[in-house]
């Protein structure tokens, strides 16, 4: 044990959506020692991270917040990165969060220690922080995934990942490569095609691309919004619904799952036309999975910049990289200047970036080897007061996951109540428990559209489905909200108390 270690009863991981959300939470429950650790210098998680050209949410902006800190003040019907950056940070002072923040504190590993009956969490410069209770809230877009391509670091040029753009390096006037065609380029490209001389995207396979309703905010709206609030709240469980009705194209079966899936199909050939009046042109951006096994894009300029005179669609598979640019197997060489990976995060990899270890020793990455088993993306068994906000099997195609966030700490403010009233020390879920919950949503995954068989980052490697949740989100709020007691095993104590074990 590391002497002179701070201790807290919860100890949140990050300070990102639900690093902050949990920050309230706590303060809700009348928790004053607790501490958000963050590895970075501000709060904002990847809202933070990721400042490309063109970063925006592809959900609307008053359902992408939380429903307790409304903000009438979006400027546009989809937020750009800054101005949802500026909320979070608007968040942290608004509930005086800053007193609890760590920053500087890069987590490598979270230990249950046996003898104290609480974690302990060492960041990576060997600080030591023990908690009796922890919320992991790292998210799932943390860690940015780098493909393995021959001759990578052979490339002389500059190259980058998205999530961490160089902001030092001009593009204007030079030959760049994007490699990918996900949800970071489809927005980073029209970006910046005007800027450079030319522009490679290199296209493993195309997206379905859905029209974006974007709008500026006009003043008396916002205005409105100010004065009475609750129609703002209206406005917002509008938009819920729309966005949930998406999921009937993902989930259902019949007319109105095949009525989506082809107005799907519609909009998006409908807007490759637009642009590509050739049918041959066309016919290699159109996709040939079903909407919605890759995630559903949203854009107004993605075919368009595409159509630029100085933008080219590769569709050749890339053999190796060199010194001066990008070898593709059709024999075609690319010179570039800047070489940009677009190529998403490392989301099925659980519980990365952080090493956790529970009772008897066991690291959670050999616990999960078999698959990312939880009980609603919450808890583990064997992880005693251990809980992940945006875990496994909570992630979604079609709607908000700060819904999904708030739902999750529902259930764990109801955990803490019970702990602190029922003077119990330690909650450890069930093993039977965590057993039914995950073989019922692989049972239920493997009938949507999300194990069609497609290649996208919902699935691992070995082709198991653990990211997702597998139905609205409507249900999992009614089955997720409560804190439900005999799913765990109690211990009695008094909670928070880090003392020796007796």
């Amino acid at each position: 044990m590391t002497t002179g270690a701070a201790a807290v009863e919860l100890a949140i991981i990050g300070s990102g959506f639900g690093g902050l959300g949990a920050g309230v939470m706590a303060l809700e429950q009348g928790i004053d020692s607790f501490v958000i650790l963050e590895r970075s210098k501000a709060v904002g998680g990847t809202w933070r991270d990721n400042t490309y050209p063109g970063c925006a949410c592809d959900i609307p902006s008053h359902l992408y917040s939380f429903s307790f800190a409304q903000n009438p003040e979006w400027s546009r019907s989809y937020p750009a990165q800054p101005e949802i950056e500026e909320y979070l940070e608007r968040i942290t002072d608004q509930y005086a969060l800053r007193s609890h923040l760590r920053f500087g504190f890069d987590v490598e590993r979270v230990q249950w220690t046996e003898d104290k009956s609480c974690w302990s969490i060492t960041s990576r410069s060997g600080e030591c922080v023990l908690a009796a209770a922890v919320i992991s809230a790292t998210g799932p877009l943390s860690q940015p995934a780098t493909p393995d391509i021959l001759g990578l670091e052979n490339f002389g040029g500059e190259v980058f990942h998205s999530a961490k753009w160089r902001h030092d390096v001009s593009l204007e006037g030079k030959r760049v490569g994007v490699i990918g065609t996900g949800a970071s380029s489809i927005q980073l490209v029209p970006a910046i095609a005007d800027t450079v001389e030319h522009l490679d995207v290199f296209q493993r396979t195309p997206p379905w691309v859905l029209p974006r309703d974007d709008r500026p905010a006009p003043g008396w709206r916002r205005r409105l919004y100010r004065a009475l609030p609750f129609l703002q709240r209206l406005h917002r469980w509008r938009i819920y619904a729309r966005q949930e009705f998406l999921s009937l194209a993902f989930l259902g079966k019949g007319k109105v799952a095949a009525g989506m899936t082809a107005r799907i199909i519609d909009e998006t050939k409908a807007m490759i036309a637009a642009s590509f009046p050739d049918p041959i042109a066309a016919e290699s951006l159109l996709p040939t999975f079903k909407p919605g096994c890759k995630r559903l894009l949203i854009s107004n300029d993605w075919y368009p910049a595409l159509a630029k005179s100085n933008v080219e669609v590769v569709t050749s598979s890339i053999e190796s990289i060199d010194e001066s640019g990008v070898r593709t197997a059709d024999g075609q060489h690319h010179e570039l200047d800047v070489l940009v990976m677009a190529t998403g995060f490392a989301v099925t990899d659980f519980p990365s970036p952080l090493t956790i270890v529970g009772r008897d020793g066991v690291n959670l990455a050999d616990h999960w080897s078999d698959g990312a088993s939880t009980d609603f993306g919450l808890t583990v068994s064997g992880y005693p007061n251990l809980w992940f906000l945006a875990g496994p099997g909570t992630g979604l195609g079609h709607n908000s996951i700060v819904f999904m966030i708030e739902v999750q700490l529902q259930q764990i403010a109801g955990a803490l109540t019970y702990m602190r009233r029922e003077s119990v020390a330690t909650l450890e879920l069930r093993p039977e428990v965590e057993a039914a919950s995950y073989e019922e949503l692989q049972r239920r995954v493997s009938t949507t559209v999300w194990a069609s068989g497609c290649s996208s980052w919902y699935v691992t490697d070995d082709g198991r489905v653990d990211t997702i949740w597998p139905g609205t989100t409507t249900e999992y709020w009614w089955r997720a909200r409560k804190f439900r007691p005999e799913r765990y095993v109690a211990c009695a104590g008094r909670f928070g108390e880090i003392t020796p074990a007796r």
